[in-house]
C-alpha cells in the first residue's frame, strides 16, 4: 500500500488559517496536520521528526506548510527547517505566511504584466506607493517591486517613523532599497499622487485609503491595483472584479485591478507551488521569490 501524502503545518499563530487548509487539500495532499503556536527554536526537532519517520519513500510524500502572519519570521523558518534536513531524508517546503507571499507575487506580477502593454514598459524606474507597506503583503509586495527596478514607497498613515522602521528590516533582510513616505494627512498623500506611477493598496480591508481627489491629483499614474474585497474599496473607483477597467477620475487614464483578479492569480499560484511539492519527487524550497516565477507566468 502506497504511503499517504502528507502535510504538516506550522504557524507561530493560536490557529491555523483554514483557508491554507483547504488549498492544501484540494492541491491533492492526504492529510493536513496543524501546529500551532510553533516558535522558530521548534522548527529543527519538529522537522526531523517528520523526516526521520517514513523511510525515502515516505519523505517523497511528505511536506511542510509555513503560515503565520511575520514573513521574516517565515523566511527565518523557510532557512531553519532547510538546514534541518538530512538528505536523502529531505522533504518539500513552503512558506506563505497569511498568502502574503502569494498575493504579494500576484499583485506586482499582475501590474507588471499591464505595464508591458505600454513600452517602455515592466516595473523598473517606476515610482510606486504601497499603501499597507508595513503590512506583510505590503511589505512583500514593495520588496519584489524593488527587486525588479521600481523605485518602491511604503506609505504609513501612522506617519513616516513606521514606515521608516518597515523600511530598514526589509532593506537589511533582502538587500533591496526601498523609501518611507508619511501618508498621515492629506497635504502629504496629495503631494506623494504627483509622483506615482503606481499604487499598491494592501491595507486593513474596508479602510479607503484614496478618493477621488487623490486619482484626480496623480497625472502621472499608470495603474492602481488594490488587493481590498471589502467595502468600501480601498482605492476608490476601482472595482473588485476590475481587471485593466479605466478610472473615471484619472486625467490621464490610469486603470485599476481588482482584488479578485489579483485572487484569481493568488489561487493558482498557491494552489500550484502546493502541487509542484506533492508531485516532484525532489525536495522543493518554495517562497517568495518562487510565489512571484509562478505568478509572473500566470499574469503573462
Amino acid at each position: 500500500m502506497d504511503k499517504p501524502y502528507l502535510l504538516h503545518m506550522f504557524t507561530p499563530a493560536r490557529n491555523l488559517s483554514p483557508f491554507d487548509v483547504n488549498m492544501a487539500y484540494d492541491a491533492g495532499w492526504d492529510a493536513c496536520i496543524p501546529y500551532t503556536g510553533v516558535t522558530l527554536d521548534d522548527v529543527s526537532a519538529l522537522v526531523q521528526d517528520a523526516i526521520f519517520s517514513r523511510g525515502p519513500k515516505g519523505v517523497a510524500r511528505t511536506g511542510i506548510f509555513l503560515g503565520g502572519r511575520d514573513i521574516h519570521l517565515a523566511m527565518d523558518m523557510l532557512t531553519a527547517a532547510r538546514a534541518a534536513m538530512v538528505p536523502p531524508f529531505e522533504v518539500s517546503v513552503f512558506a506563505d505566511p497569511s498568502g502574503a507571499f502569494t498575493t504579494a507575487a500576484a499583485m506586482v506580477a499582475s501590474v507588471e504584466a499591464q505595464l508591458l502593454r505600454d513600452p517602455p514598459g515592466g516595473l523598473s524606474g517606476r515610482r510606486i506607493l504601497v499603501f499597507g507597506g508595513t503590512g506583510p503583503v505590503g511589505s512583500a509586495a514593495a520588496i519584489l517591486a524593488a527587486r525588479a527596478g521600481a523605485d518602491a514607497l511604503i506609505v504609513s498613515h501612522q506617519g513616516l517613523a513606521r514606515a521608516e522602521a518597515a523600511v530598514q528590516t526589509c532593506e537589511e533582510r533582502y538587500g533591496v532599497t526601498l523609501f518611507a513616505a508619511d501618508g498621515s494627512n492629506d497635504e502629504h498623500l496629495m503631494d506623494l499622487m504627483t509622483q506615482a506611477n503606481v499604487i499598491f493598496n494592501a491595507a486593513a480591508a474596508g479602510v479607503q485609503v484614496l478618493g477621488k481627489p487623490h486619482i484626480s491629483a496623480a497625472g502621472r499614474l499608470k495603474v492602481a491595483c488594490d488587493v481590498n474585497a471589502v467595502p468600501p474599496a480601498g482605492i476608490e473607483g476601482v472595482g473588485v472584479n476590475d481587471e485593466a477597467v479605466v478610472l473615471a477620475a484619472s486625467p490621464g487614464g490610469a486603470v485599476g485591478i481588482g482584488a479578485l483578479a489579483v485572487g484569481n492569480i493568488k489561487y493558482k499560484v498557491q494552489q500550484g507551488l502546493l502541487r509542484r511539492m506533492h508531485d516532484s519527487g525532489s525536495p522543493q524550497y518554495l517562497g517568495l521569490d518562487e510565489a512571484f516565477e509562478a505568478a509572473r507566468r500566470h499574469a503573462g
